[in-house]
């Protein structure tokens, strides 16, 4: 990116009588109009910046964030602190920004795999891609779908990046404004206990330092790219089957959705078909008053078999036991 900075700020320097530059993220100059400044280290401009945001004096320079203004990536500075100093810092901070966004559009690799999960390539181009971005195609990797509960003052992104810090292997990429993905990179025939740990990883760190309640979606593990978008669309099932079946957990895998997944998948039509030949006419009379607050209380508990038994005072297995003798009614552990 730097390289790309300087070629712009080259071209810029016959049209503008001023030293200008971009530091990065560690307030290093890394692009200059003067090829001399360039390594020069400039302590204290990022700090100065998250205070006055729009933009920032110091020294015999002009500082302006390229992109996000809280944690820049980039800052570009200008010489001098008059009015046309921050005019042109923000006319080179504006033109530098779309072009980093163009450039991490073609060559970022968490967008490239953002675009996979959200099938926003055909998936003819995954593998020229890949391949451009130098990416292992053929390697384990699962998709954990984090989803929060209440909208927040913002997702703690760099938080689930800290956790995961390996850029080249796993990508954090936000996929909505309360939902973060975490595409993780397993061995090969990982286990299932593996895979879950993970997802308890993540759990743990957001309700102790957030303070917050998610429900994580976990997607099979797929062995190629192009399977990515699978694993994502099965994490979002997980969670949304976990709502009715699983309301307990808060860690919901895909595999151990069961028979869940398929009721869930089953069109309405097709199970009030199913509910009308299981209850023909006159079974409802048939049903003792008992039976029949057994059948309520299940459906008003998501058919939960331990929160059902709670409310009823009977033992879950009692209750299972009923509801597979009588009811035939497909019931959660």
């Amino acid at each position: 990116m730097s390289k790309l900075f300087q070629s712009v700020i080259h071209q810029m320097r016959d049209a503008v009588d001023r030293t200008i530059g971009v530091l990065d993220e560690n307030g290093v100059v890394v692009s200059c109009t003067e090829l001399t400044m360039i390594g020069e280290a400039r302590h204290g401009i990022r700090e100065g910046l998250a205070y006055s945001p729009e933009v920032f004096v110091s020294g015999e320079y002009t500082y302006r964030a390229i992109g996000n203004s809280s944690k820049p990536d980039y800052i570009v500075f200008v010489e001098g602190t008059d009015k046309e100093a921050e005019s042109l810092s923000m006319i080179i901070s504006v033109s530098l920004s779309n072009i980093k966004s163009l450039y991490d559009e073609k060559y970022d690799r968490a967008s490239f795999v953002k675009n996979i999960i959200l099938d926003n390539i055909l998936p003819s181009d995954i593998y020229v891609k890949g391949k451009e971005l130098h990416f292992d195609a053929d390697v384990c990797r699962v998709v954990y779908l984090i989803k929060f509960s209440g909208k927040g003052e913002g997702l703690p992104f760099d938080m689930i990046q800290n956790i995961f810090p390996d850029r080249a292997k796993d990508f954090v990429i936000s996929v909505g404004e309360q939902d973060i993905v975490l595409v993780k990179e397993h061995r090969m025939g990982v286990d299932s206990k593996t895979v879950e740990k993970v997802a308890h990883q993540i759990d743990d760190t957001l309700s102790s330092e957030f303070y917050t309640k998610v429900s994580i979606g976990i997607g099979t593990p797929v062995e190629n790219l192009k399977d990515l978008s699978r694993s994502y669309k099965e994490a979002q099932v997980a969670i949304e089957v976990g709502k009715v079946f699983e309301t307990e957990k808060s860690i919901i895998s895909y595999e151990n959705l069961g028979i869940g997944r398929l009721i869930y998948q089953l069109p309405t039509t097709l199970c009030e078909m199913f509910l009308q030949e299981v209850f023909k006419k006159g079974s409802f009379e048939s049903l003792d008053r008992e039976t029949l607050m057994t059948i309520k209380c299940f459906f008003e508990n998501n058919l939960n078999v331990s929160e059902t038994s709670r409310k009823l005072f009977v033992h879950r297995n009692t209750l299972v036991s009923v509801s597979y003798t009588h009811l035939t009614l497909p019931t959660k552990a």
